[in-house]
């Protein structure tokens, strides 16, 4: 069950586009920007108050690899597994960042919700391969040893906050 600020934090995106099907995109999207993902029952929120089916809402947003229905941690990395990175040894710097935090492919997220491990097909960083992004920020010329040490550099501000 979530908390009444998701609703009021939905309705007040909500109010920024006209009631109809055609504003679903915009509004998963800002939904999805400020809570790092679209909660489930939020979509359905949305769509009745599109007036649209809840299937509907769900064939849309599903149909988009961009949109998660997971909740995420505080910091999103996402290691680039495209060509360039690949080659580059980008999977000992993915094994070394589940080995780090205790994830896997199974569980991308931290139990304290900190961290969430995701790979991607490209981040469009192929100079700087291998590349890995947190929370959109891009870390070049990765290695595991880079990795490790970003992630105690990580732990350190997120129990700050």
């Amino acid at each position: 069950m979530l908390d009444q600020s998701f609703y009021a934090k939905t309705d007040e995106v909500m109010a920024q586009y006209p009631r109809e099907e055609r504003s679903l995109i915009p509004i998963i999207q800002d939904i999805q920007e400020h809570f790092s993902y679209v909660p489930p029952e939020i979509l359905s929120y949305v769509a009745g108050g599109l007036g649209i089916s809840e299937a509907r809402a769900y064939s849309v947003a599903s149909f988009y690899e961009n949109f998660s229905f997971d909740a995420k941690g505080k910091y999103v990395v996402k290691v680039c597994d495209g060509t360039a990175c690949h080659v580059r040894k980008s999977a000992p710097i993915l094994a070394e960042l589940y080995k780090q935090l205790g994830l896997s492919r199974e569980k991308p997220t931290t139990d304290d919700a900190l961290f969430t491990v995701e790979t991607v097909s490209c981040l469009g960083a192929c100079g700087l391969a291998p590349a890995v992004t947190v929370n959109d920020r891009v870390y070049p010329q990765m290695t595991p040893e880079k990795a490790a040490a970003l992630i105690e550099t990580l732990r350190g501000e997120g129990n700050a906050t």
